[in-house]
């Protein structure tokens, strides 16, 4: 003979229980009561949690705005042209996906550090850019005409770093990126050199080569665009072009975020050009 289960029960049962309880106690008034609070909660909880929504999104818009107002308009013309020229270049397929958008998201959060009312501010623009239908020959125009060599530099950084975080890396986004540094008027050196970073440095992020020495030193001559053969006399003269090139303080009037970008390339070529150096010294 089976044992029988005893059911506990729902929350009509549980609501029955607490009415008799309530009309043995008080009596009607009681419940009556009690239906009220009920009523009550069941209106005031909604519009509370709505409230507080709204005023959470007020609250941020007004944030995201005094943080724009608190920037150079450098600084907010180089990122409103920036997240425009990134949605244009997403939007060459003839659509923007939600990967591309989280992968843009996440280069802010990440790479540029951005906070929450930031982060909120990006995805305004982020949102309106996608909304709207631009040439992106005229925003480089734009950015071209608006900024010295050294931003572009930065700029082409950006897209390269979008570019590889995808992967596949798909060789039309590489053209399409070598034909806006042509536009920019970035030199070829410096395109290739930004490209060979991304690249040699793609594949060493997904285990395609071994991290050995010689990996390091191809890198390293990535970093500084020189070639094999080249002598230190080279090296550091390849050096000392990047380092005015990539100096943070050319670039700080872009706000600090694009300060550390310069500060992070670098230490790169700092890295670089101490490896080479240190080697010449062993073999002098």
């Amino acid at each position: 003979m089976g044992n029988r289960q005893s059911s506990t029960p729902g929350c009509g049962g549980c609501l029955l229980i607490i009415v008799l309880i309530l009309l043995a106690i008080g009596g009607w008034q009681a419940v009556g009561n009690f239906v009220s609070l009920l009523l009550f909660l069941l209106i005031a909880v909604p519009l509370v949690g709505a409230a507080a929504f709204f005023g959470f999104v007020y609250s941020m818009r007004k944030r995201a705005a005094a943080y724009e107002r608190s920037q150079t308009a450098s600084h907010n013309r180089f990122v409103h042209l920036l997240v425009n020229i990134l949605v244009c270049i997403a939007k060459e397929d003839g659509r923007f996906t939600q990967s591309e958008l989280r992968t843009m998201l996440d280069f802010f959060q990440n790479s540029l550090r951005y906070n929450q009312e930031q982060m909120y501010w990006v995805k305004q623009l982020i949102k309106e850019a996608k909304d709207r239908s631009q040439d992106l020959e005229q925003l480089l125009t734009e950015f071209r005409s608006s900024f010295a060599y050294e931003p572009r530099l930065i700029l082409l950084e950006l897209i390269y770093q979008i570019i590889y975080t995808t992967k596949p890396v798909l060789e039309q986004e590489l053209e399409l990126a070598r034909r806006i540094a042509a536009f920019l008027q970035i030199s070829t050196y410096e395109r290739q050199t930004i490209e060979n970073k991304y690249r040699y440095g793609h594949h060493a992020s997904s285990g395609a080569s071994p991290a050995t020495a010689a990996s390091q030193e191809l890198r390293y001559r990535t970093v500084l665009g020189v070639e094999e053969n080249a002598d230190f006399a080279v090296i550091k003269k390849a050096y000392r072009q990047l380092s005015m090139q990539y100096h943070p303080d050319k670039v700080a009037h872009l706000g600090a975020e694009f300060k550390r970008v310069a500060e992070e390339k670098m230490k790169e070529i700092n890295a670089a050009y101490d490896y080479f150096r240190r080697k010449f010294e062993r073999t002098a």
